[in-house]
């Protein structure tokens, strides 16, 4: 860890971010606001210095970002999440100014600032009499709708438009499918014609579309994963700020060293960590999980595209670029497990959240209605898997997406709870989390709450994938063979108790024929044991 701080701050020095987290955002107008008739909205997750709007420096147009408890507190963030987006958004204010344009800002704690959109937007609108409000399109259906109906009642004229940051455009997987269901292969086929990218005159760099029979390697232990790349930071300031406005989080940081890019150099330094010191690797260990390392050879570049600070066409095109230039090095694997999670994955849950919400965030297909187990928000369980990868995310606000899925995804399914809670939970601890993201990736792929929208069965499972993936089980107080008993795995007992109670649900999905059939050999007294085994499990699930 400590080689790898110190070639960030390296990088850090190099680069002068810590003179841009310095430097001050103006407070008040700037020179010629007599001038200014445009007010343009930045929301926090559209920091994009690549956007039109930027290209050239117009005295008659002021940009606004707000720092607002609208968005600190509609659920619990990760201390870290808060943190490195109001890290972003200030440095990204700075980088506008200094370029010449005109920027007014609100910080949490300004006097002026009302804390919420709608009432920060008229102020500003008042203050600098501006005739003119546009925005960027959000990524957010609350904010979209906020947005709308805030410009319905303006008194001035109001305009939208993209943020001209992905590949394709809200309506996109819609469209594409029209009234069939929705695939992620076959839209992820279609990206990659569309957009010629991993294709040799029209057919798949390789002979094949997926290469992911070779990605579902366990880490071997003679091999060692790579530092993660970390920043220096002065974040001290904003978490007293933080304190002293009693903002809730949830999480620990370090004040000297940020886990997080913030700024689009920062983040261009991370991606080029990634395709030198990771991308070798990636594709056979993206499913590994290990308590040796956090971060295993995983891009980290989630919350730089999600704040739109570098762009998922030149992550992808400088991934492509180095796999061409060594393929001895990285092999077509790799690169096409890590091109499938940008150009499949990334643009194919945006386009399923536009075309199913509202409706989408209150699916609950299986009608689970349990609550969070207490311990997701501190990691205090004897599984050594959900209290390794819990206690990692508090940590550092991120774990990889098997962990997501197959770990707190998958006992949270097998434990029936809410998906509304799980959904909070998902939303706050994670860096990367925003809502088109998150509520598919939980809701539907996690869950299974859509009934088969994103992924075409329940991603669940016993001790036996858990242990084949990974080196939890060794540790753990439970046994992983064992299905009943005091010390059976949770997992064991949950898995089977999850698909005899849903059987009416899900006996017919051809993906899990199996299952069933496994379970209807077992000998019937055999089957109230794993049963009762669970009841036992769930009726005190707060001491496992």
């Amino acid at each position: 860890m400590r080689a790898a701080f110190s070639l960030a701050q390296e990088v850090a020095r190099v680069l002068g971010s810590g003179q841009i987290l310095q430097q001050a955002v103006p407070k008040q107008p700037l020179r010629g606001a007599a001038l200014m008739t445009t007010l343009r909205l930045i929301l926090g997750d559209q920091l994009n210095h690549r956007h039109s709007w930027f290209a050239s420096v117009d005295e008659t147009v002021i940009y606004c970002l707000f720092e607002m408890r609208q968005e600190t507190d509609y659920v619990v963030h990760h201390i870290q999440k808060v943190t490195a987006f109001f890290l972003a958004m200030r440095a990204f204010g700075a980088e506008l100014t200094d370029a010449g344009h005109r920027v007014y800002y609100l910080r949490l704690d300004d006097e002026q600032n009302s804390q919420g959109l709608e009432e920060n937007l008229i102020r500003t609108i008042k203050r600098h009499k501006a005739d003119r409000f546009e925005y960027q399109l959000p990524d957010e259906y609350r904010l979209d709708r906020q947005l709308g109906d805030i410009c319905a009642r303006l008194p001035i004229a109001t305009g939208a438009v993209d943020t001209e940051h992905f590949f394709t455009k809200r309506a996109a997987v819609d469209t594409f499918f029209g009234a069939k269901s929705y695939r992620l292969e076959t839209f992820y086929r279609h990206m990659r014609r569309t957009h010629d990218i991993l294709m040799d005159d029209g057919k798949p760099a390789g002979g094949s579309w997926n290469y992911d029979k070779f990605n579902r390697k366990k880490l071997p232990a003679t091999t060692t994963p790579p530092e993660p790349l970390l920043f220096a930071s002065d974040a001290a300031h904003l978490t007293a700020m933080l304190a002293k406005e009693d903002v809730k989080t949830i999480g620990t940081m370090a004040l000297d060293t940020c886990t997080w890019p913030v700024t689009r150099d920062e983040s261009i330094a991370l991606l080029d960590y990634f395709v030198a010191a990771c991308l070798p690797h990636f594709g056979q260990y993206q499913d590994a999980m290990t308590t040796r390392s956090w971060s295993l050879f995983h891009a980290r570049l989630s919350f730089s595209l999600n704040t739109k600070l570098i762009s998922p066409s030149e992550v992808i095109e400088k991934a492509v670029t180095r796999w061409q230039q060594r393929p001895d090095e990285i092999t077509i694997a790799q690169i096409e497990g890590f091109v499938r999670q940008i150009l499949g994955w990334r643009e194919y849950l945006r386009g399923v959240y536009w075309a199913r919400m509202p409706q989408y965030r209150t699916l609950n297909y299986l009608e689970h209605r349990n609550p969070l187990p207490s311990w997701y928000w501190s990691g205090e369980t004897k599984m050594a898997c959900l209290h390794h990868s819990i206690s990692q995310s508090l940590q550092y606000a991120y774990a990889h997406h098997i962990q997501r899925l197959m770990l707190t995804g998958n006992f949270a399914l097998l434990a029936g709870v809410h998906p509304d809670a799980v959904d909070e939970w998902y939303l706050g601890i994670y860096i990367d989390a925003i809502e088109w993201v998150e509520m598919p990736n939980t809701r539907g792929m996690s869950q299974f709450a859509d009934g088969g929208v994103v992924g075409t069965k329940p991603y669940c499972s016993s001790a036996n994938y858990i242990d084949k993936m990974s080196d939890y089980c060794s540790t753990c107080q439970y046994l992983k063979k064992e299905r009943m008993g005091i010390r059976a795995c949770p997992f064991n007992t949950l898995y089977w108790h999850f698909y005899d109670r849903h059987r009416d649900k899900l006996a017919n999905n051809p993906r899990i024929g199996m299952a069933y059939r496994t379970w209807d050999k077992m000998e019937s007294s055999r089957q109230k044991g794993i049963l009762a085994q669970a009841e036992t499990y769930l009726a005190d699930i707060e001491s496992l």
